[in-house]
């Protein structure tokens, strides 16, 4: 009897264990599998007819099946997908994994930029009556010599002097204007293509116009001879900012939605749609550069050796740092067409027209130099306006030549990596450029 009662028992614990795990059965809810996307080389962004690597990446023990799709139209069932398009844009990528019982998904954006939207530009003055032209280096180290001629079939206007973006429009300001490009011209800043120039409209209105800052499509500024004039491409209207008179040929700096501009011991402010200068700020000596710091802040500099940040809303000094007394003549205003400061974060670097570079950590106060061109590039003999910083790379270009005459013919692009213990010298382009106005990141202008 009493093995009759346990036999009992132990059948009602089997048959409540059963009824628990059919109970478990109905609730149970399946787990979606968890899928990413990864790059094989780290990027999203490409150029047209190249191919990035995708691969999705899912975390589920068991089996699961991949659907891809670009812009919502299915494209590959493997767990690698190789992605190449043929027009400019931006691309909806995405992925869907599959269990038998659940899915989850995963999405990317991917940029199909063209040839000359990241990189670094560099703007030939040429020798004088001579169309300007301008040098593109790709950040694979590539060159392509006269990119707008290569693109466009005809020539920048003589002596051209500056370049701004904004957006996806290059502006290119040439001193003596005519050719295919005039005074001013505006290009795709991805593919170079020429979209709008203007000579007859800013002939005489303009006396050899230097530099151009942009704040819109109609808010276009200029500085010549006279001070610093906004043109409205719309009407045609050229008009001298009041108070801009013995405006420095130096490049303007575009902050908070305004132009900063170097008069004397001053830097001014030009508000969009206005015509007269809305703020002053001054400073204890001459301004030598005026640009702007990756905080959106401003970084100036003058001849009395100090660094100051300057805040774009307020105009509030923000602080000021001293360079050491062997770098102090660098700070001083010359006919550089560049700033004479460069920055990468708190980092600036300063050249002036010599071939030694110095650093200054601004918020330690410590200056050093870091090297001299001619001690490790051949044919340094006169530098080319300033030293710029590469804002992502953290190297340093210098533009040299030989000398004038046909010397000029023979010269350098140095690019310098200040990184380790000892400068190197990441990279030398030998007689590319003419007489080279500036050196222009793609970055700076995001």
């Amino acid at each position: 009897m009493k093995k009759f009662y346990l036999a009992l028992l132990f059948l009602g614990i089997f048959v409540g264990f059963l009824s628990s795990c059919s109970d478990d059965d109905d609730n149970w809810t399946p787990v979606p599998p968890t899928v990413t996307i990864e790059s094989e080389n780290g990027s999203f962004s490409t150029l047209p007819m190249e191919s990035i690597v995708l691969k999705a990446k899912v975390d589920n023990p068991t089996e699961t099946s991949l659907e891809w799709f670009v812009n919502g139209e299915k494209v590959a069932t493997d767990s690698i997908y190789t992605f190449t398009a043929e027009s400019i844009g931006n691309y909806n990528v995405s992925v869907i994994a599959y269990t038998t019982n659940s899915r989850n998904h995963a999405s990317t954006s991917i940029e199909v930029h063209g040839k000359y939207k990241y990189g670094t530009f560099i703007v030939n003055e040429s020798p004088m009556g001579s169309p300007g032209s301008l040098i593109f280096i790709n950040p694979k180290g590539e060159v392509t010599d006269n990119a707008y001629y290569l693109e466009n079939g005809g020539d920048l206007g003589k002596q051209s002097q500056d370049l701004f973006i904004k957006n996806n429009k290059m502006y290119i300001l040439s001193q003596n204007g005519g050719d295919d490009g005039g005074f001013l011209t505006i290009l795709n800043a991805e593919t170079l293509k020429r979209e709008r120039k203007f000579q007859e409209e800013l002939n005489g209105q303009v006396s050899m116009p230097s530099h151009v800052a942009v704040l819109g499509d109609d808010d276009i500024y200029l500085r010549d001879n006279n001070g610093i004039k906004r043109f409205q491409p719309s009407s045609g209207t050229v008009i001298l900012i009041e108070g801009t008179k013995g405006a420095r040929k130096n490049t303007m700096a575009v902050a908070d939605g305004k132009v900063f501009a170097t008069v004397k011991n001053t830097v001014v402010v030009i508000e969009a749609g206005k015509d007269a200068i809305s703020n002053t700020i001054e400073f204890d000596g001459n301004v030598s550069g005026v640009i702007k710091a990756s905080d959106g802040n401003l970084w100036v500099s003058d001849a009395s050796g100090k660094i100051t940040k300057v805040d774009p809303k307020t105009y509030a000094k923000l602080g000021s740092s001293t360079v050491s007394e062997e770098a102090k003549s660098l700070l001083n205003p010359s006919y550089a067409a560049a700033p004479s400061i460069t920055a990468k974060g708190d980092t600036l670097y300063m050249s002036a027209l010599k071939s030694t570079i110095y650093r200054h950590i601004f918020s330690t106060g410590e200056t050093k130099l870091m090297v001299d061109a001619k001690t490790m590039v051949d044919n340094v003999g006169i530098i080319y306006n300033t030293c710029a910083v590469h804002p992502i790379t953290g190297e340093v270009y210098l533009n040299s030549i030989k000398g004038y005459g046909q010397d000029y013919k023979i010269n350098n692009i140095s690019v310098f990596n200040f990184s380790g213990d000892e400068p190197e010298l990441s990279a030398n382009y030998e007689n590319h450029t003419a007489f080279p106005a500036g050196t222009f990141f793609t970055y700076n202008f995001e």
